[in-house]
């Protein structure tokens, strides 16, 4: 790895969204990082579009598991960088996002993730996300998701990241996958981060995964399983019982919507969740409208 400017391979998995690709893409390009910088665009159960390719852009289908964590891998190991970064293709990068980055993790040896700040799009509003803080501890990542710690925002080094097992694509639709990635990479060592909104990602209820509550429900109670650290706090536990029942009762179970809820009250009786959840199930309120009102502020369920 040379000290001063590491090569810097960027993963953008797409499925079917030709023209959010593009921005994503030329964002990924147009950044003025000194070092060489290649692109690795992978698409997951779609025709590849070869005109994308040149010089600095590799385009491929998924070869691993279908779905987001088998496209980034599938990126990963098609790259011989140091380092790797994600963009997802609704997202855009912002100027100066890779230079920082870099530096930052060059100055903390150890660390194998490097996050970012964000700026939520939400319908035109731009709300920018920041974590107040230039290190992010295992710990804190397991009581609170820190939205800001974003699949979009990743920049690794690469041995490492391949020493921890890449992304896993065992997650159920991959819903947390980046969540799962950087608890694996903060227990190791604290995640760096660049407290700036360098990346505008992209919030709507036409989203691939807005509605996928039978999916999220999996992934969430596959997190229970694999981090027992959650249930061991209140606060953490309190959140995904929340998110639990919100899901249930977007399903329409309304028992299981119920249990989940009183789980929840009983590990943190001030989880901000559990009213939405209620209202959901009580048929008074629509899932898609409470997440729309929360969107609208920049907060997620």
């Amino acid at each position: 790895m040379s000290d001063t400017h590491p090569s810097v391979g960027v993963v953008l998995p797409t499925h079917n969204r030709p023209e959010m690709l593009r921005r994503a893409l030329e964002s990924v390009l147009a950044q003025d990082y000194p070092g060489k910088v290649r692109a690795v665009v992978v698409y997951d159960r779609a025709e590849p579009d070869q005109s994308l390719a040149g010089e600095r852009v590799q385009v491929m289908a998924n070869r691993r598991t279908p779905g987001l964590a088998g496209a980034r891998n599938t990126g990963i190991l098609a790259l011989d960088t140091d380092l790797v970064a994600f963009c997802d293709d609704d997202d855009v990068w912002l100027p100066g996002k890779l230079t920082a980055q870099v530096a930052a993790l060059q100055a903390e040896p150890r660390a194998v993730l490097c996050s970012a700040g964000i700026v939520i799009d939400f319908n035109g509003r731009q709300l920018p996300r920041l974590a107040g803080r230039d290190r992010v501890h295992y710990a804190e990542l397991v009581r609170d998701r820190l939205m800001m710690v974003h699949s979009s925002t990743y920049l690794a080094r690469r041995a490492e990241l391949i020493e921890i097992g890449m992304v896993d694509e065992e997650i159920p639709g991959s819903q947390g996958e980046d969540w799962d990635l950087a608890l694996r990479a903060a227990r190791r060592h604290p995640i760096v981060h660049v407290d700036r909104p360098y990346v505008r990602v992209l919030w709507g209820l036409t989203s691939y995964y807005a509605h996928a509550w039978e999916t999220k429900v999996a992934a969430l109670q596959w997190f229970l399983r694999r981090y027992p650290e959650i249930e061991r706090d209140g606060a953490a536990a309190g959140r995904v019982y929340g998110q639990i029942a919100f899901g249930h009762a977007c399903n329409g179970r309304r028992r299981e919507a119920l249990r989940w809820a009183g789980r929840a009250l009983r590990a943190n009786w001030k989880e901000r969740r559990v009213p939405f959840a209620l209202l959901v199930a009580s048929g008074l309120v629509s899932g898609e409208r409470v997440l729309l009102a929360l969107h609208t502020r920049g907060r997620g369920i």
